[in-house]
């Protein structure tokens, strides 16, 4: 529980310091493992390192620019098509969202196990997310994860009281 409850959205990262191939494939493999419906794993990624193209991401990212100070933002896309061959038009608009969702959130905690901050960031321009990383047609570009040693630790913000967010039976 340590890990879920330590993780944080970190917005500082330490500069020069790039993550090794071994780490950087362990929290890809930690994202490959989770469900998925029809275990279709809808999930691609995209790995930037480029300086200019992290700029044009934070830009489309309504100027993010803190973005810029991770060495590694991974895109991570639903491929629509995938999901839809088995369950249509809810695997295209639904399934293929929460399974990449599930994704992301393992490589979220496996990244804070090995020491890495990351920041799910899922307001930007798909459009021109989509431009800059030449993605195609049915793959749908879901999140951005800027990736690094964090610079900061900030606190837990305040949770919702369980007992508020717990129905039995019925709402």
């Amino acid at each position: 529980m340590d890990i879920i409850k330590g993780r944080r959205s970190i917005r500082r990262f330490k500069r020069g310091e790039k993550i090794p191939e071994e780490d950087l494939k362990k929290i890809l493999e930690a994202a490959i493992h989770a469900p998925s419906a029809g275990n279709r794993q809808p999930w691609e990624f995209i790995i930037v390192e480029n300086e200019d193209t992290k700029i044009r991401l934070a830009e489309a990212a309504y100027y993010q620019t803190w973005m810029t100070e991770a060495p590694t933002i991974i895109v991570v896309c639903a491929n629509e098509e995938r999901s839809a061959s088995r369950y249509g038009e809810r695997g295209r608009t639904l399934y293929c969202i929460q399974d990449t969702a599930a994704a992301i959130q393992n490589m979220l905690l496996m990244a804070h196990s090995l020491g890495y901050g990351t920041c799910w960031v899922g307001a930007f321009n798909e459009n021109e997310v989509r431009r800059i990383l030449n993605i195609p047609i049915g793959v749908r570009p879901v999140a951005m994860i800027p990736i690094g040693k964090p610079d900061e630790k900030p606190t837990m913000p305040p949770r919702i009281p369980l007992q508020r967010l717990v129905h039995y039976e019925k709402y």
